[in-house]
């Protein structure tokens, strides 16, 4: 009986359209059974729709944390990017602080997606004291990638609050342009939270374009 309801979940997860199998995440959410999590968590890694994934880390809140925990523990060192930061995303929808170090393990994670998963995760549960650590490490990252990365790594900077602000004057002297004006911005940024993303990186690029005219240095 127990295999027959393991193996319908798991041919609804690989049914063609994604509304079967979002219907079969949130079967699985609402009547919980331990069998299901290796299911839900190997779905998690190749899953395409985010609106199904976002479901299927609903369920697995619903199931025992620490079985789910041990299960999406392994999935931090998958190949896979999706599996990884689809494992982080769960693991912060569940909160659980002694998961951290395996959290921390892939702020500098080679995929953008993962990282950005991580610094979010990272923000929302470090320990009490580890802020400017935390900070510092994000701090490294200044200047990586595209809007939505450097928008990701903001935020979380901004969510350490005045512990992160030292460390953000510190990059301001980067000798990397972009890694300036990133900091700049974020240190808007954590002045006036509700000041925009876009605004602040574009006036931040000006800035240092400006200062680093060699009519300016004259």
């Amino acid at each position: 009986m127990t295999q027959t309801r393991v193996s319908r979940l798991r041919d609804a997860l690989e049914a063609p359209s994604s509304s079967v199998r979002l219907r079969a995440a949130l079967a699985a959410g609402s009547a919980p059974a331990p069998d299901d999590i290796e299911v839900l968590v190997a779905r998690c890694g190749v899953e395409p729709d985010f609106f199904v994934r976002d479901m299927l880390t609903w369920a697995l809140t619903r199931h025992d944390t620490s079985a789910v925990v041990a299960r999406l523990l392994p999935e931090l060192g998958s190949q896979t990017a999706r599996a990884r930061a689809q494992a982080l995303h769960t693991l912060s929808k569940i909160g659980r602080p002694d998961v951290w170090s395996a959290i921390t393990a892939l702020l500098l994670d080679e995929d953008d997606e993962v990282a950005r998963t991580a610094w979010r995760t990272a923000a929302g549960l470090v320990p009490a004291g580890g802020e400017e650590g935390l900070a510092r490490t994000l701090a490294t990252q200044l200047g990586r990638g595209d809007r939505d990365t450097q928008l990701s790594l903001s935020r979380a900077l901004v969510a350490l609050g005045e512990e992160a602000t030292s460390v953000v004057e510190r990059a301001k002297t980067h000798p990397d342009p972009g890694v300036r004006a990133h900091a700049i911005a974020t240190e808007r940024l954590i002045g006036d939270p509700d000041h925009g993303f876009d605004a602040a990186i574009a006036d931040a690029r000006r800035f240092v374009a400006l200062r680093d005219s060699p009519v300016v240095r004259q």
